[in-house]
C-alpha cells in the first residue's frame, strides 16, 4: 500500500488539478505514481517537464522505453518495470523478447546495446563513468547528443525508481517484478 496518499484528480485543486489533468490528457490514464507525486506539485511539474523535454530529443520512443526498462531492472523497481513493460509493448510496440533483452541491458543492434550498457554503467557507477565507457558508446555510433540524453534518461528514471520504491506506490499496470 502506498505510503503517501494518492491525490484524486477529481478532488484536486489549483496547480495539482492542472498537472493531473495534463497527465490524463497525455496518457489517457492517471497512473498512481503521478497521483502520489501530486502531494508535491513542484515534483510532479518537474518530472513532467523533464520527461516532456526528453521525449522531444534525439532518442526514439522505443529506445527511451528500453533505457527505462534497463534502469528499472538495475534498481529493482517493480512499479517502473511494470509501467515500462506495458508502455514498451503497447506504445513503443516492442516484442516480449525485446522487452526481456532491454531489462538485461542488451539488444541485437550494436548501437542500442551500447546505449543500454552505458545507461546501466551510469546508473551503477552513480554517474562516475570512465573515458573508456564513453569511447565504447561513441565507437558504437552514439553521438554526444544521444550520450547526453541517455544520462538525462538515467536521471529521470532514477527519480521515478526511487520515488516509487520509497513511497511504495501501488502498481496499477500488469505486474512485472525484478
Amino acid at each position: 500500500m502506498s505510503t503517501l496518499p494518492l491525490i484524486d484528480p477529481v478532488t484536486a485543486t489549483g496547480k495539482t488539478a492542472d498537472l493531473l489533468a495534463a497527465v490524463q490528457r497525455g496518457l489517457g490514464v492517471t497512473p498512481n505514481m503521478t497521483k502520489a507525486m501530486a502531494n508535491a506539485p513542484a515534483l510532479l511539474d518537474g518530472y513532467l517537464a523533464l520527461s516532456g523535454a526528453l521525449s522531444k530529443g534525439a532518442l526514439k520512443a522505443a529506445t527511451r522505453e528500453r533505457l527505462a526498462l534497463a534502469v528499472a531492472q538495475d534498481n529493482a523497481c517493480d512499479y517502473c518495470l511494470s509501467a515500462h513493460s506495458y508502455l514498451a509493448e503497447h506504445a513503443a510496440k516492442l516484442s516480449a523478447d525485446d522487452i526481456t533483452a532491454a531489462r538485461k541491458g542488451s539488444n541485437d543492434d550494436p548501437k542500442i546495446a551500447a546505449l543500454l550498457t552505458f545507461a546501466v554503467t551510469v546508473n551503477t557507477a552513480r554517474g562516475s563513468v570512465s573515458a573508456h565507457d564513453l569511447d565504447l558508446v561513441r565507437a558504437a555510433g552514439a553521438s554526444d547528443e544521444e550520450i547526453t540524453e541517455v544520462i538525462g534518461h538515467v536521471a529521470l528514471n532514477v527519480l521515478t525508481n526511487y520515488f516509487n520504491k520509497a513511497a511504495a506506490v501501488d502498481i496499477d499496470f500488469p505486474v512485472v517484478t525484478a
